[in-house]
């Protein structure tokens, strides 16, 4: 039992909330957490993490199942809970109301101060219908009116769109810019010189445009923003295959993550591959991404959810795709990303892959068409050959 309770104790002190002194019911009902609180939230979450990996190698805990699956149900609660603060944060980012989320979130924090499981995944659950209420209608606010668009499921030859697509699942926005690649190169720009594990730095999508001379650009790979607590030792960071302009592949010798998607630039072609371990690491190439899901694949969609709810919310879902000797940028909006695979196939795109959106959608023609969003660690940019 000693053990039980250490690591439900653990457990609640990730999520700042032990009943000597979590960052707050009080305080977070005004939504009043100071840099201070945040920080030290921050280093509980890691802390605790890599503490609670260690009782759970001990004999007591690998002995006893029914330990483990209360848990491991403890762990779903605290991973679900993160991830709510999680979109709370990104909600307050793009400016809007939180306060009934607050109160909610509040409440959780207070019953599992209290031990109070049950009451605290009730709550939960309620929270994550009222987040996802206020992602669908905060995506479709930000969503450009379609009364005066074009009606079009033609993507434009070249240059830049933003047209009304018809899909067997409904309509769908999509800003989006077309070049061809025998007279456009595809580089990815990334902020740090080398592979970076935390701390490390960020720019807005237009500095990366100016800075390398490019014409457009798209925010790049999922990374891990400074503003999640559950960030904390890995900042701005990204754990991805990732080949920048200056021919440093990043991450490479990563793994864990050899079977994430990933595409290849080279000349006028473009190379999507399920898994980016089909990959070498030629140098001789314009540029290597990886990121997840793949979307269209050979002209066929290939992705139609897997549970995660992040992608099964509405929000801008940012891309990268090719036909042929034409290469596409662009963000399809209030979608979730099983609807943007859907969206894309419509348009005709042989192949798309799936960038980071949310608080990091951005897209960059002459100005801003999408964003600026979060500042970004890698970025999409096409150049003049």
């Amino acid at each position: 039992m000693k053990l039980w309770l250490k690591i439900f104790t653990l457990i609640l002190i990730m999520l700042g909330i032990t009943s000597a002194g979590y960052f707050g019911f009080k305080a977070y009902q005004g939504y009043q957490v100071t840099n201070q609180q945040k920080n030290d939230l921050s280093s509980k979450f890691k802390t605790t993490a890599d503490e609670l990996s260690i009782l759970k190698a001990r004999d007591e805990f690998q002995i006893n199942q029914s330990l483990e699956a209360t848990i491991s149900a403890i762990e779903d609660t605290y991973q679900q809970t993160a991830v709510a603060y999680e979109d709370i944060i990104d909600l307050k980012e793009a400016q809007q109301k939180t306060s009934t989320l607050d109160e909610f979130f509040a409440q959780i924090l207070n019953y599992l101060s209290q031990k109070n499981y049950a009451s605290a995944s009730a709550k939960l659950n309620n929270l994550k219908q009222e987040i996802a209420d206020q992602q669908k209608s905060t995506s479709q606010l930000k969503t450009p009116s379609q009364v005066s668009l074009p009606q079009s499921n033609e993507p434009p030859g070249s240059g830049y769109s933003r047209q009304v697509v018809n899909t067997n699942i409904g309509s769908f926005t999509v800003s989006l810019v077309a070049a061809d690649l025998n007279s456009t190169r595809v580089v990815v720009d990334t902020a740090s010189e080398s592979d970076c594990s935390n701390d490390c730095p960020v720019l807005p999508l237009a500095d990366y445009v100016s800075r390398s001379n490019a014409f457009a650009g798209i925010n790049g790979s999922y990374f891990c923003p400074a503003s999640y607590p559950s960030c904390a030792g890995k900042t701005n960071s990204f754990d991805t295959l990732l080949m920048n302009k200056n021919k440093h592949y990043f991450n490479s010798d990563n793994n864990v993550y050899s079977t994430v998607p990933a595409v290849l630039f080279n000349g006028n072609s473009a190379r999507f591959v399920s898994q980016s371990l089909e990959l070498g690491r030629d140098k001789g190439a314009d540029a290597v991404i990886a990121n997840h899901p793949l979307l269209v694949s050979g002209g066929n969609i290939v992705f139609n959810g897997d549970g995660d709810p992040k992608k099964g919310s509405k929000a801008g879902r940012s891309f990268v795709g090719a036909s042929g000797s034409t290469v596409y940028i662009g963000v399809v909006h209030s979608a979730t990303v099983a609807e943007s695979a859907h969206a894309l196939k419509a348009l005709g795109l042989d192949n798309a892959l799936n960038l980071d959106s949310g608080g990091s959608t951005a897209l960059y023609i002459g100005g801003y068409k999408v964003g600026p969003g979060r500042n970004l660690p890698n970025v999409v940019l096409f150049t003049h050959k």
